[in-house]
């Protein structure tokens, strides 16, 4: 006899997503699984006040293109959120609906609609990074004298050395250091893949000292904050954003501007172009799957861009004046 497969209601469904496909299945990481969980609590409340609708109460073909869309616009206009992070958002929407279309088939058109929903098209700004007088300023302007200063010091020195992002960072255990013969760091990045930094002697030097003042355990974090824990991404942001504005007064150019754990790691990968490092080295140091991801640095490089184009001979041409020799072609160009 045949047995008819129970469909699950969509509490069930989001519930298996979240622990049967991204954790038991493809072992995604912490970081991976907390921003589609950030995605779902939002669209959620968002679809409660839109529909009246308790969350335990909704069914997937609420979750219909006409309501994505209007989320999405709700994070924009609402929420402020960037056009980079909407299509985070509908990233993480387009994933579920696509594990749900193998669980739920009767609900292929309300995925399909949900999946045709396009990424929104952004401008591309130019990469913000620091010069190098720029940069030991920040690093030496935490107060040696508190322990939260020795630490921020530490803490900056790491991150110029390394172009590591914030989460590589904040997530180093003391037992990540390497400072016999090679100094280095070890770092776990995206997708899980690792990678080890060489230190600089005076980075190492840094940190050996910094390694007295906390636990010894292995497993312990190298950056704690004042509770011994883990530091986050915000309490990061917050000791930069104070180092700048106490920097900003030996480095005027530092004044007023938005300075982030990232902009040091663009910083590190323009030092790096700029000392003639090739860019596929400067790919593997940030841990980038391929070359092509760092091209944006060259192109922001106008250093780089001036010594290409000293080696080219300025072409001896006599300047004259475009003259349209139609009428409609004269048309054409006043537009």
């Amino acid at each position: 006899m045949k047995t008819t497969r129970i469909q699950p209601d969509f509490p069930g469904l989001l519930q298996d997503f979240f622990c049967q496909h991204m954790m038991a299945e493809r072992g995604l990481s912490a970081q991976t699984v907390a921003s589609y969980r950030d995605t779902f609590r939002l669209l959620l409340r968002f679809a409660q006040a839109r529909l009246g609708i308790q969350p335990s109460n909704l069914k997937l073909a609420d979750l219909d293109a006409e309501l994505v869309l209007a989320f999405l616009d709700h994070l924009e206009k609402v929420r402020g959120a960037g056009i980079r992070t909407r299509n985070t958002r509908l990233a993480a929407v387009r994933s579920f609906m696509r594990y749900a279309a193998g669980r739920v088939p009767t609900c292929l058109g309300v995925v399909q609609s949900v999946l045709a929903v396009p990424t929104k098209r952004f401008d591309r700004s130019a990469v913000e990074f620091l010069s190098r007088k720029e940069v030991e300023a920040i690093i030496n302007v935490p107060d040696p004298q508190r322990w939260s200063g020795r630490r921020d010091h530490c803490l900056f020195a790491t991150l110029y050395n390394t172009g590591a992002r914030v989460s590589e960072i904040t997530n180093l255990k003391v037992g990540d250091v390497r400072l016999e013969q090679s100094p280095s760091v070890h770092l776990q990045g995206k997708g899980r893949k690792h990678r080890t930094m060489p230190l600089w002697k005076r980075t190492a030097r840094v940190i050996k000292r910094w390694l007295k003042e906390v636990d010894s355990a292995q497993t312990a974090p190298l950056f704690p904050n004042r509770f011994g824990q883990i530091m986050s991404r915000s309490g990061v942001e917050k000791r930069l954003k104070l180092a700048v504005r106490q920097a900003s007064k030996e480095q005027p150019s530092l004044y007023n501007r938005r300075i982030s754990p990232h902009t040091f790691r663009h910083t590190t990968a323009m030092h790096l172009l700029q000392a003639s490092v090739d860019i596929t080295v400067v790919a593997l140091w940030l841990g980038h799957e391929s070359p092509a991801t760092a091209h944006h640095y060259v192109e922001a490089d106008l250093t780089m861009k001036q010594r290409a184009l000293d080696k080219l001979n300025t072409p001896f041409t006599k300047p004259g004046k475009y003259r349209p020799s139609d009428r409609l072609l004269s048309f054409l160009e006043g537009l």
